[in-house]
């Protein structure tokens, strides 16, 4: 594999999605599914916060993180609603491996997303916005305010960049059909049989 295609984000999966849309639902039903032979590696992200016990993220205090983006640890980071976010470096071992990565990233930052990574495929998670709003309010991380700021967001447009290939997941219904959708875009065979 050359160097460019280990780079370039082919293999790379961004899902994205209203907070609420059931991402991680969706990454840990994946990673759950995975067998020993399916070259997929779900990325943890770093945060600025106590990890849920449902994400695949590692907590950091604010100056770990910014100290581990000086020195360069970081592939993708971004900033949202008062926490940092980041993608390690690591996904770039594994793309240059051949493996698929897949990373929970966010509808904002896809434009740098995709300048590093050009061809990346963005999924991007959506609920109706009655589940939507029945998520947020049953997580308990947020005040009612908080969460009628989240669904005026989750209903604005997002810019996509020439190029970039979008695929809608629709997690309305359950998690399994939606799981399913996901396990077969991101080649997932295990998952599947």
């Amino acid at each position: 594999m050359s160097a460019r295609t280990a780079t370039d984000g082919r293999g790379l999966f961004y899902v994205m999605g209203p907070s609420g849309s059931g991402k991680d639902s969706l990454l840990r039903a994946l990673r759950e599914r995975l067998g020993p032979d399916d070259p997929i590696v779900v990325a943890h992200r770093y945060i600025t916060r106590d990890a849920d016990a449902n994400e695949a993220s590692v907590a950091l205090t604010p100056d770990e993180f910014q100290r581990r983006k000086v020195l360069g640890c970081l592939a993708l980071n971004w900033h949202s609603h008062g926490l940092h976010y980041g993608i390690g470096v690591e996904i770039e071992q594994w793309l240059a491996r051949g493996l698929t990565v897949i990373v929970n990233g966010s509808r904002e930052y896809l434009p740098q997303a995709v300048a590093r990574y050009p061809k990346l495929c963005a999924v991007h998670v959506r609920v109706k916005p009655e589940v939507l709003a029945a998520r947020l309010r049953q997580r308990g991380r947020e005040s009612e305010e908080a969460i009628t700021r989240r669904l005026d967001r989750a209903g604005q447009a997002f810019d996509v960049p020439a190029g970039c290939r979008l695929v809608e997941i629709d997690n309305s219904g359950t998690l399994q059909a939606s799981a399913d959708a996901f396990a077969q875009l991101v080649g997932a065979t295990s998952a599947l049989a």
